[in-house]
Order: C-alpha cells, then structure tokens, then sequence
C-alpha cells in the first residue's frame, strides 16, 4: 500500500502558510438569482395561461368579462417581467426582500384578476396557494408570514369587495357544474405549476448548500495550513540555535590533533558539517517562505533551468540516482521560480522515492495553455479510499500520527496557483501524481523558440 508524504518537508508548510492564500470567499449567492429567474418564468406562465383562460371563457362558455382591465393587469405583468429582465442584468445578487416584492406584486396581480372576475367565489383562488408555497420555499420565517397576512387579507377582501361575473341565462342553472370544472382546471395548474417549480427551486438550494459545504471545507483546510505554518516557523527560530551551537562544538573538535590525524573521524565530522549545513538550510528556507527573512523565496527563471536546478538538488540531497527526467514541453518559457511550487513538486518526488528507490520517473509536458508535471513510480500504488479523498488531511496508510500530509499541502499550493492535482494507480504496478498549472501563474515573458 502506498503511503503518502513521508519525510515532509517542513518548509513546504510554511510557504503555503502565506497571506494571500486566503482568498475572499464568494460573499454573493448566485440561488436567489436563480430563483428570481424562475418566478418571471412562472410570471410569462401566469400570462399566457391568463390569455388562455379569457379567450376560452368568452368565445365558448360566452361569459361577458371586463376584458379592458383584464388586459390592463396582463400589460402591467408583462412590463413588470420586462423589467425584472433588465434589473437582473444589472444585478449580480439578489436579496430575500426582492423576492418577496416579486411575490407579493404576483398577489396583488392575481387578486385584481379575480376581483374582476367574481371575486372569492372564482375557482381560481386556489392560485394563492401556489405564491404561499413558494413563499414557503423561497422566503425566510418572516417574510414567508407576510406573504401568508397577504394573501389571507387579499381573500378576505374578494369575500366583500368584487365584480360579480354576468352568466348568459342558459349557465345559470348549470353554475354549480362550471364551478366544479374551474375548480378542477385550477387544482391541476396548482398541482403542476408546484411541482415544476418546487423542483427546480430544490435543485438551486442543493447546487448553494454544496457550494456552501464546499467552502466550509476550504476554509477550514485553510485555517488548518496557516496553524501548521505558525508552527513550523517557531520551530524553525527554536532550531536555530542550538544548530548554531553544535556548529561551533564541530568546528572546535575539528582543530583536536586527535580528529584530524584519524582520516575515518575526520571524514564523518565532514558528513556531520554538511547534515548540520543542511538543517540550517532548510530553517533558513522556511523562514524565507515565510517572509521572514532576507528575500521573498522567488527569483526570475526558465521552466528549463528551474526544473534542471530542482532536479539537482534533489538528487543531491537524497543521493539518489534513479530519477529520470523527460521534458517534453518544448518551449522553454521564462518563469517565476517560485518556492512553494519547488516544494510541492519535492513532495511528490520525496513520496514517490520512498515507496520507489529503484525507479522515479518525472515527464514534464504541455496541454494547451496548462504546465502538466507527472510524478510515476513502480511502488504499490495508492489505496482506492484514498485516491477518492485525494488532498485530505491525514490520509495515510502508515498509520503513525502526523502522517499523511504531503498530498495535502501540494493540493493546496497547486490550488493557491490556480491548478489541480490528480493522480492514479497503473494496472501492473506503481501510480503517478499528475500537477497541472496554468503558465500564465508563472510566466513572465513570452515563450522562446524550440
């Protein structure tokens, strides 16, 4: 089984560790535009099902209607929608009271239409229960509420004020029967029109809550990179001195004529010199990550120079001889040689060496406008759980506490520099770490010939 950073790179903490990786969180709900969107849908509806329903009621019952304010409502309906039309355009939030000026315009609508057209005993009333149940849905507690006063003052009122409907002589006797049938043409529009829109107003609270949980997750991985990176730059002044101390001691027994007359003494104090160096390197990287201290960890480059120097390094650092490079981006663009991405891409390599001493394979390539590093190695692979919870924190196989980071902080650094990371199990044997990132976050020039 695969496991993932070992031997992490504390530096790596500290460079994601920095200010501008928090980035704003989106403060504007794109839902209730959504849903706005919807309402005028269902007002284009209430339109033509309005047109519909006069022209029906006229020419084949012969019912005479007050049709110049009729069409005056529906003239007032279709300018309302035209300018929710453009006021939306100019718009990109809306807020929990322009939904309900929408809804409560759409009762005042609906109530002039009955008024004119029997009042309360309309068959059609049941429509208010398609705006409070929208209400419901869209609304908060109290502006649901308000909706609901409305629309019950609005009934009360067509029980006292309205314009009686004038039947020819031969519906009188039938009134009852035409009731029945209105009344079961507007439970089937309710019916209808409610699932429709219900529908599709759940589908937009679904897409927000995701959204929502998916910035929880962010945030919170987020917090959890900048604790680390307070923590590793106070460990990173901790260890300065006493790596200065144990410097000055090897220096001083260097000069012993006991030391330096034994050639095997002498030779380790040399690999001792040069661990000590290295630690005191990687402090001084960290708190270079961090901003901290003397330079910002970043320098002018080509993609080319930076990976051949990345690349060095690292060979040296772990006396390895087993990684092969192929570059086969072509250009060779000059770049920002950015820290943080130098230590996401050691991470891997560091992942990829530990389960893979005998073969790590780095294929550097390009997809359109998108820098693709490929990290391949010939180890177990990774465990399916965790190729589906790839950049978690704390998904590792080795079971031992602090583990399982180094995925984690590369996702986050490619994240930070507007990429992604991928990766994937090969069939016989091995996986590969795939980092894709967008040139234009490190170019600084335009890309020279072949």
């Amino acid at each position: 089984m695969r496991n993932e950073a070992p031997n992490l790179p504390i530096g790596a903490v500290a460079a994601i560790a920095t200010p501008e990786i928090h980035a704003p969180l989106p403060t504007k709900d794109a839902t209730n535009r959504k849903n706005m969107v919807l309402l005028i849908q269902l007002r284009w509806i209430a339109v033509v099902g309005q047109i519909v329903t006069i022209a029906f009621v006229t020419y084949w019952f012969g019912i005479t209607l007050p049709l110049l304010p009729m069409a005056a409502i529906i003239c007032a309906l279709v300018a309302l929608n035209v300018a929710s039309h453009i006021w939306l355009r100019t718009r990109d939030d809306v807020a929990n009271r322009h939904l309900l000026i929408a809804l409560m315009l759409d009762v005042v609508a609906l109530t002039s239409e009955l008024y004119l057209t029997g009042g309360a005993s309309n068959p059609f009333t049941c429509l208010y229960l398609l705006q409070v149940t929208l209400g419901a849905v869209l609304l908060d507690a109290r502006s649901s509420w308000s909706l609901v006063a409305l629309t019950v003052l609005s009934f009360v009122w067509l029980t006292i004020e309205y314009r009686p409907l004038d039947l020819p002589q031969h519906h009188v006797s039938d009134a009852f029967t035409l009731h029945i049938t209105g009344m079961f043409v507007g439970f089937v529009l309710d019916a209808v029109l409610l699932v429709v829109f219900v529908t599709r107003i759940n589908r937009n609270l679904r897409e927000r809550d995701a959204k929502l949980a998916d910035l929880r997750q962010h945030a919170a991985e987020q917090d959890h990179i900048i604790r680390m990176g307070l923590l590793a730059s106070g460990a990173a002044h901790e260890l300065g001195t006493p790596l200065a101390s144990i410097s000055v001691i090897l220096n001083d027994w260097r000069r012993m004529t006991a030391i330096s007359a034994d050639p095997a003494l002498a030779e380790d104090f040399t690999e001792m010199e040069a661990a000590v160096q290295r630690c005191k390197s990687i402090v001084t990287d960290i708190l270079v990550s961090a901003g901290q201290a003397r330079g910002e960890g970043s320098a002018p480059t080509t993609l080319r120079a930076f990976l051949t120097t990345l690349v060095a390094e690292w060979s040296a650092a772990r006396s390895a001889r087993n990684l092969m490079v192929r570059n086969e981006f072509g250009a060779d663009p000059a770049i920002v040689s950015d820290v943080a991405l130098k230590q996401a891409i050691v991470n891997v390599l560091d992942n990829a060496f530990e389960v893979s001493r005998e073969w790590v394979e780095l294929v550097v390539e390009r997809d359109g406008d998108q820098l693709l590093l490929s990290v391949s190695d010939r180890g177990p692979g990774f465990d399916p759980v965790m190729l589906g919870q790839l950049g978690r924190p704390y998904q590792s196989s080795k079971g031992r506490p602090g583990r399982g980071l180094g995925l984690f902080l590369v996702v986050n650094v490619i994240r930070k520099l507007g990429g992604s990371v991928s990766a994937w199990n090969h069939r016989g044997r091995g996986a590969t770490v795939r980092l894709s990132l967008p040139l234009s976050m490190l170019a600084i020039g335009e890309p020279s010939g072949d």
